[in-house]
């Protein structure tokens, strides 16, 4: 799946969250960039990124042409 053809928007709520676990902005864009993507359900996407000590998920909802990272974790 191509990701540069969507517009991608952090919802202000998943960004508090990763603030609070530690993760950065960096971090963020490197996994939305580089991650494997796997997509579940009809309009669900999972990026995953594996660092050194942890994985770092986003969870996002597609929206016509828009990607809205919904949620972001830690493993």
């Amino acid at each position: 799946m191509d990701v540069s053809k969507f517009d991608i928007r952090i919802k202000r709520h998943a960004f508090k969250r990763a603030a609070q676990r530690g993760i950065t902005p960096d971090m963020i864009e490197a996994t939305i960039k580089g991650g494997k993507i796997i997509k579940y359900a009809k309009n669900h996407l999972k990026f995953i990124k594996q660092y050194k000590n942890f994985k770092l998920i986003c969870i996002d909802r597609i929206q016509g042409e828009k990607i809205i990272i919904v949620t972001i974790e830690r493993k």
